[in-house]
């Protein structure tokens, strides 16, 4: 994978605030860098934002980036100001990417002129609340010292009204355990947000969170959420709740779905009313200056803010947490947390997070209430794997789809698709293009950050083209290639507003550019690999979302190099094929339905939250190919189980003592015989260690029959 890329942007256009609340990490806390900014941006400075932030999407291809208005108070800049931001953003921007716009606020003054400019630019609004009035008003008041409810109260009844629903983004809310989480829930749930998210206080270990007192609860936050969490199971999960929604993507071996959990890479970039770069705003808690870069967009860009050592640190994953983080059995799903929570005069950030001891509480606390104890029917039947894994596709479109009802081109291709899925004959193509591995990626970041139209449209063109059912979709498209998963790439003159048309001869694109001028199309197959025994695979070496492995993807192969890579493919499936005669019926069998080529001498690897994605050196062995593929083959099943149905109890020892046998138990085959007797006592006594009383309780039934399929696994290779 390519280093990760910056693609949210938090602009200060007002460094000045007009509540006073008591909790503020920009005003309240060790760094007052805010004393010395501009009051408000200036025009020269956003057009050199713009600038900067054009040359880098450019220049990394991004499909989208966010860019977040906030402060101080991002409405005290004005009406008229904040139309000429929002203008030269998309001015700069839209012709290259799908801009994402926000504004984070506290509302106080949001009135409907800021609602017609929102529309204008299709700007987000969240909103800052803790929750009812007794909770909000114990840190959110006024410089004069008066509540700011009643008036946040009115503004979030603006943009419930029909004509501003689609601006309403989400409610923010502060954890402070001294209100009551069910009332504070139960007020936020009232105002119907489309989504929430709970932050805890920003803390250090130098600066304690309040709610951690001595002789009081071992973890006030934890018990604070949890209550929360099962207000939010008995309300049906109304709507998403990003910090529940996280852990519980994470606990199912899906991505982090924010910063403050997990291990996913930060690609966020602040800049502030002057101009300068610096990191996340968080930082403003661990000490004066620390989210300093000594970089300003009128000597630097995005890429060398990318390279600063503060942001690099927070890209490394488990290498850039604490060895007590990395030891935690929640790690996957914490990440050490939020990584200004981590620090301490002493040690700096390598530190689990102040709030370690409540971060486990609520992994664990939620993975004790989701565990689904029963035997799921994927782990004994390959087909069902397969639907269940097509469901969790399924699902993912119809949130998107939640998501973005109203947008007329997006309405279109939602009739499509229903119309495609009432009837058998066409549903069975649809469901083709839906479980296409990389289409999982659009999906979930249509979700959880800006929606990729150009992406999902195009996918639904697909599947009407692949059922040669009727359709037309029109969608502007950021760039020349538009790709259509499972069939090949549209090599269009330019970016432009394109209309596909599918009928039962075929696909027909054409549209306008951005320059005014008739785009012309080139169409660029995918090609299949042909197989003597088993169904045919797509090769996908231009999928835009292909770069789901821990390895670089090559660029679009040409013909012969193609042609090529195809034979070595078709000879190492024969290859395995004699060696291992009906290895596909073998419950570990590899289900491989889509191959793409890696840069050379990076070997095979499975794709992440790709199921049936298999990424190929083009320079590989069939030997290493054939030696290989039973172990991926393994690895993939246990990710594509952990994704449907629960091996044990989320983020419990047995989860890792179930990996180690099965690596252990994989290499019986091809290992010598001193190592073979080494593997198996490994293996031997991670299975021990399983059914142990105090590993054995974490197991749920499907856990315990892989058990035991491994237990049978090794005493055939015994005997």
């Amino acid at each position: 994978m390519r280093d990760p890329a910056i693609q949210q942007l938090v602009l200060k256009i007002h460094s000045r605030c007009d509540l006073a609340c008591d909790h503020c990490y920009v005003y309240e806390a060790s760094d007052q860098s805010w004393r010395s900014r501009p009051t408000v941006i200036s025009e020269e400075t956003v057009v050199q934002v713009a600038r900067r932030l054009t040359e880098y999407v450019l220049a990394r291809n991004l499909d989208s980036v966010t860019v977040i208005l906030h402060g101080g108070e991002p409405l005290l800049a004005g009406p008229a100001r904040l139309r000429r931001i929002c203008a030269e953003l998309t001015r700069a921007l839209a012709p290259v990417t799908a801009l994402d716009l926000r504004i984070h606020t506290n509302a106080v003054r949001l009135n409907r002129d800021h609602l017609q400019i929102f529309d204008e630019f299709r700007v987000k609004v969240g909103v800052s609340l803790d929750g009812d009035r007794v909770a909000n008003d114990r840190h959110r008041l006024d410089r004069r010292g008066r509540s700011s409810y009643d008036r946040v109260l009115r503004a979030i009844e603006l943009l419930r009204l029909p004509e501003h629903r689609h601006l309403y983004q989400g409610l923010l809310c502060t954890v402070d355990v001294a209100n009551d989480p069910v009332a504070v829930h139960d007020a936020l749930t009232s105002l119907d947000p489309p989504r929430i998210d709970y932050l805890l206080p920003h803390s250090t270990w130098d600066f304690p969170p309040l709610g951690q007192q001595a002789g009081g609860p071992p973890t006030p936050y934890a018990d604070w959420l949890l209550r929360v969490f099962d207000r939010w199971e008995e309300q049906g999960r109304p709507m998403p709740v990003r910090t529940f929604e996280s852990v519980l993507s994470t606990l199912r071996g899906g991505p982090s779905l924010t910063e403050a959990l997990g291990l996913a890479p930060s690609d966020l970039a602040v800049i502030e009313t002057d101009g300068t770069f610096e990191q996340a705003d968080s930082l403003k808690t661990a000490y004066e200056g620390a989210p300093a870069t000594g970089y300003d967009v009128f000597r630097h860009g995005f890429a060398e803010f990318a390279e600063h050592p503060g942001v690099r640190a927070r890209q490394l994953g488990i290498a850039g947490i604490s060895d007590t983080c990395r030891r935690c059995p929640v790690v996957e799903s914490c990440g050490g947390g939020l990584y200004a929570h981590r620090h301490s005069a002493e040690k700096g950030f390598d530190n689990p997070s102040v709030f370690c001891a409540d971060l486990r509480g609520l992994v664990e606390g939620i993975a004790e209430r989701i565990t689904d104890h029963a035997l799921h029917p994927a782990v004994t039947d390959a087909e069902e794997l397969r639907l269940a894994q097509l469901r969790l596709d399924r699902d993912l479109l119809a949130r998107v789809n939640a998501r973005l009802a109203g947008d007329p081109d997006w309405d279109a291709a939602w009739r499509v698709l229903v119309r495609l899925d009432a009837d058998g004959a066409t549903a069975a193509h649809l469901n083709t293009v839906l479980a296409h591995p990389y289409l999982r990626t659009v999906l979930r970041r249509s979700l959880d950050g800006p929606a990729d139209l150009p992406r999902l449209l195009a996918a639904v063109t697909a599947a009407a083209v692949s059922a040669g059912a009727e359709a037309a979709l029109a969608w502007r498209q950021p760039g020349p290639d538009l790709h259509l998963p499972t069939l090949g790439t549209v090599r269009l003159s330019g970016p432009g507003r394109v209309e596909c048309v599918s009928t039962a001869n075929g696909l027909q694109v054409h549209g306008t550019g951005d320059d005014g001028k008739e785009l012309t199309a080139e169409w660029r197959p995918s090609e299949t690999v042909e197989l003597l025994d088993g169904p045919a695979l797509l090769l996908d070496d231009a999928d835009p979302s292909r770069d789901r492995f821990e390895a670089p993807v090559t660029d679009p192969l040409a013909p012969s190099d193609l042609a090529l890579f195809v034979k070595r493919l078709q000879a190492a499936h024969e290859a395995l094929d004699s060696r291992e005669p009906g290895w596909r019926k073998a419950a570990d069998a590899l289900v491989v339905t889509t191959i793409t080529p890696l840069a050379p001498g990076c070997g095979l690897r499975l794709g992440a939250h790709a199921f049936g994605a298999l990424g190929v050196a083009v320079d590989f062995e069939p030997d290493a190919f054939v030696r290989e593929l039973p172990l991926l083959g393994r690895r993939s099943r246990l990710a594509a189980l952990r994704e449907v149905t629960d091996l044990c109890v989320p983020g419990s020892d047995a989860g890792r003592l179930l990996d180690e046998a099965s690596e252990c138990v994989a290499g019986l085959a091809a290992a010598p015989r001193d190592t073979a007797a080494s593997l198996r006592r490994q293996a031997e006594d991670a299975l021990d260690r399983l059914v142990s009383t105090s590993s054995g309780r974490h197991l749920t039934s499907s856990g315990l029959h892989l058990v035991d399929e491994l237990r049978a696994e090794l005493a055939v290779a015994h005997g």
